[in-house]
């Protein structure tokens, strides 16, 4: 079967069942497709063939044999470098930890594996998930598969651009302020940010621990709901882990292809769709709230007007939790150490300087001042009020409407540099991802085409109430099929092709 790097996961799942395709074919047209164009793109940090083939090899046999297989089996998958895996090098795209092998799985790389999906490799990110662009990896940045001068979004920006480019069908992200929807958006593709605690964190180098989720990514809702499915679900090892269990992704992705959105209650936030985003942007946006009320939605406008400082509010609150869970990087425990020094401190120092990035140090000393003494309450204390504030801002909007809508980012991919030296800027493109992080409900980027200005990808956000994950892939679903001819032939099919593509 041809071209099987370019099928979406469900295409695969039912290619493996026909026997139209195996497994190992699968494994290798991705591996093969990396080995291609990822000199261009650098989408990963490492892959593993031999360990991705032996889990097709196993998934092939069990599967002749007639055993009873995992929905996903046998479909290959990105990890985002921030989760640990076993036996294979997990940096956080820094280099302080260039060439750590952890001796453990994150619980949700424990999932993946269990579904006996072959694991290709480590997706890149900006270091410690420190960025919206993924120039701030330690390893150099990702490109964007629909313009290789331009950003890949961040800080998930390998695991987007591998699904861009068609390396693989599924992959792992992780959000702390739309590390998963800013990405999907520019790349377009489909990121999910689920309910704060809803998937385990066990295993996620930390960031922001209350504000950190790991997340599916997909070409399509309905790959990202099956995934979804994969990785959701409680961890007694996360003491965040929400008991309850997660309404099915897969059942809400299709009651929203097959009813649409008759009696859903929707509304377009008012803060995040007027000045500063770009006209393509907009227009976009505009037509798609008009195809969810030719669904049968209910579309309202509903206001927010706490989310005008939920920007300033993450960029204390995040720096502050940074400095501390990056304390741990000491020279001492793991990770590189500077031979600069003859005291502790000094080689601690020495080890900072050199393994940490400007973005991160910057972060750090941002966080460190806010929590000093005489400055916690002015600051840090009062963006947790501020917390509260969006809190309640989502809880009276979704007392009158199921989901909440926007636009995912201000602009379409900027190009690699613009922005690199302007970090007030770049903070810029996560003012409407911020706010679902600080109130820890669910989010979802989906494409809904290209800006006219540019040709580059569009991204709408539908935000649910925390726990009702399954309210995104109704909506993302039913509003997916009523695009489906606006940008399934572009972005499904007709992106830039790399086959030639050359680092």
């Amino acid at each position: 079967m041809r071209n099987l790097n370019r099928l979406t996961a469900q295409a695969l799942v039912d290619a493996f069942a026909s026997g139209k395709a195996t497994s190992v074919q699968a494994t290798e047209a991705a591996l093969d497709r990396i080995a291609r164009v990822d000199g261009a793109v650098h989408a990963f940090l490492h892959v593993d063939p031999d360990s991705a083939l032996a889990t097709a090899e196993a998934v092939d046999k069990d599967r002749a044999a007639g055993k009873k297989l995992p929905p996903l089996a046998g479909v290959p998958i990105g990890i985002k470098d921030v989760l640990v895996t076993e036996g294979m090098p997990t940096t956080a795209g820094s280099r302080i930890l260039e060439g750590w092998l952890p001796p453990y799985d994150a619980t949700v790389v424990e999932r993946v594996r269990a579904a006996r999906m072959p694991i290709v490799g480590k997706t890149n990110m900006d270091e410690f998930a420190m960025g919206s662009s993924t120039e701030h990896s330690g390893y150099g940045p990702t490109r964007n598969p629909w313009d290789l001068d331009r950003i890949p979004g961040g800080s998930g920006g390998g695991s987007a651009a591998a699904l861009a480019a068609f390396e693989v069908p599924l992959a792992i992200g992780s959000d702390t302020g739309g590390s998963i929807r800013q990405p999907a958006s520019v790349t377009g593709t489909v990121g999910v940010k689920p309910t704060y605690g809803a998937v385990s964190r066990y295993g996620v180098i930390a960031l922001a621990s209350s504000l950190d989720q790991v997340g599916p990514c997909g070409r399509t809702v309905h790959d990202a709901a099956l995934l979804h499915d994969v990785i959701a679900g409680h961890d007694p090892k996360d003491a965040t882990s929400i008991p309850d269990k997660s309404p099915s992704a897969v059942r809400a992705s299709r009651k929203g292809r097959e009813d649409g959105l008759d009696g859903v209650r929707i509304g377009v936030v008012k803060e995040l769709t007027g000045e500063g985003f770009q006209t393509g942007v907009r227009q976009r946006f505009d037509e798609a709230v008009h195809q969810l009320t030719s669904l049968g939605a209910d579309v309202t406008e509903v206001s927010c007007p706490n989310f005008e400082y939920a920007l300033a509010a993450y960029y204390l609150i995040l720096p502050s939790e940074a400095s501390s869970n990056l304390a741990r990087y000491d020279s001492v425990r793991f990770g590189l150490r500077a031979d600069d020094g003859d005291t502790v401190e000094q080689v601690m120092g020495a080890t900072r300087a050199q393994g940490f990035g400007d973005e991160v140090k910057r972060r750090i000393i941002l966080g460190t001042y806010a929590l000093s003494a005489g400055y916690y309450d002015a600051y840090y204390g009062s963006a947790q009020k501020v917390r509260t504030l969006i809190q309640w801002d989502f809880s009276e909007a979704f007392g009158n409407v199921d989901v909440l809508v926007s636009p995912t980012c201000p602009t379409t991919a900027f190009k690699l540099g613009e922005q690199l030296d302007d970090p007030l800027t770049m903070y810029l493109n996560d003012i409407a991802t911020i706010p679902a992080n600080l109130a820890g409900i669910p989010g979802m980027s989906l494409p809904i085409g290209l800006a006219p200005e540019n040709g580059l990808p569009v991204g709408l956000q539908i935000l649910a109430p925390a726990k009702a994950d399954d309210h995104l892939y109704r909506v993302g679903a039913a509003l997916e099929g009523a695009l489906v001819d606006l940008w399934a032939g572009t972005l499904l099919t007709q992106a830039p092709d790399l086959e030639e593509a050359k680092a």
